[in-house]
């Protein structure tokens, strides 16, 4: 009996070469819907603050009470130091989870996200996850006949990276058990792409110029793209995206910054393409959410496509066969929103309800964030 609560008392705590115990890491979710395998990033200032000598190449994340090591990743954001612990944890509605360290060897962590820049399909960027893949497309495409503006994506039905293999096959348009590409985006802005929209029409900011990883796996990887200066009606924007994806969701995190010479607010959109045939949308300007469900592509299925915007409410219209939402870029500043995509034949989301479900939780999620404390 006093072995069992002694191991059961170790597992609450790192115990340094003092004996001194330390704290723990509580995670509480506030929102009414459950976070289900999702990626939390847990400020590494808060980490050291619980566990003041840890060693990065040395640790194990566990959930109190448990033996069981959690995958973790340490995120950079592109800086030497590490800025976030990422952990893929379940919390119930309004409940809170432990966290604890141990000094032990980390264990292998199995890749959920990746990306990367594809020369040998002229200058793609792509990324994954295990629910969906997306590409963008560079400057190598611009003046040809086949270039495109928009986010691709990718219909995926397994949770594993196919990325490199596809790309490598090149024969991705045809579904071999694994999903397949077959949205068209061409020149529009395809599964939520942004825009500059002067004089009530679209006007593409075209294809990136450079790219870097910031961080790439195995829970979140992030990217950045940087594009060519454009002016718009002697307006001249310049755009940096930072993409991030986190393993297990079905939407992007994206930060624009623009830089723009207005001199006040320049209207802007963040778009999905639409299809001839009828199908079901949604516009909920009050919570921040657009989301359509495609026609059905014969026999390649069904893809959902959507976007939450954090700032609320937002304006939307149907315009130039695109879903639109309309945003204002400050003359410098960031402009945040997700976007993505579900592929009914993936089984996870297979309907305008499932998807339109998903979407309105996300939002929720987003407005109502893990809440993280240092436990003394």
């Amino acid at each position: 009996m006093i072995k069992t609560l002694l191991t059961a008392f170790a597992t609450l705590f790192w115990v340094i070469s003092s004996g001194r115990a330390q704290s723990t890491i509580q995670i509480t979710n506030p929102a009414n819907v459950p976070l289900s395998q999702e990626v939390v990033a847990i400020p590494w200032a808060k980490v050291v603050k619980a566990f003041p000598v840890i060693d990065t190449t040395n640790f194990q994340v566990m959930l109190t009470g448990s033996q069981q090591p959690l995958a973790y990743q340490l995120e950079h954001q592109g800086q030497k130091d590490v800025q976030n612990l990422l952990v893929q944890v379940s919390i119930g509605p309004n409940q809170s989870i432990g966290l604890i360290v141990r000094k032990r060897k980390p264990v292998l962590v199995t890749p959920k996200t990746y990306g990367r820049y594809v020369p040998e399909r002229f200058d793609d960027f792509a990324w994954e996850n295990d629910r969906v893949a997306f590409r963008i497309y560079g400057a190598a495409l611009n003046g040809r006949s086949d270039n495109a503006f928009g986010t691709d994506i990718w219909a995926k039905r397994t949770n594993q990276l196919i990325l490199n293999k596809w790309y490598k096959q090149n024969d991705y348009h045809t579904d071999h058990g694994e999903g397949l590409d077959y949205y068209h985006v061409g020149l529009t802005l395809g599964a939520g792409d942004i825009a500059v929209f002067l004089h009530d029409s679209l006007q593409f900011i075209h294809n990136y110029r450079s790219w870097e990883v910031l961080d790439n796996g195995p829970l979140r990887t992030t990217f950045r793209v940087r594009f060519d200066p454009y002016t718009f009606d002697g307006v001249r924007v310049q755009e940096v995206r930072t993409v991030s994806l986190d393993a297990g969701s079905q939407l992007n995190k994206v930060t624009v910054h623009i830089e723009q010479n207005s001199g006040k607010t320049l209207p802007m959109v963040v778009g999905i393409s639409q299809r001839n045939e009828p199908s079901p949308v949604l516009l909920d300007e009050k919570s921040g959410v657009l989301g359509y469900w495609e026609p059905k592509h014969g026999n390649d299925g069904t893809l959902g496509i959507g976007c939450v915007f954090p700032d609320t409410p937002v304006q939307m219209l149907t315009k130039y066969s695109h879903l639109l939402a309309r945003l204002n870029a400050a003359p410098v500043g960031d402009l945040v929103y997700y976007t993505g995509g579900a592929w009914d034949k993936a089984g996870q989301i297979t309907s305008a309800e499932d998807w339109f479900t998903y979407l309105r939780q996300f939002s929720l999620k987003q407005k109502q964030p893990p809440v993280i404390r240092a436990m003394n």
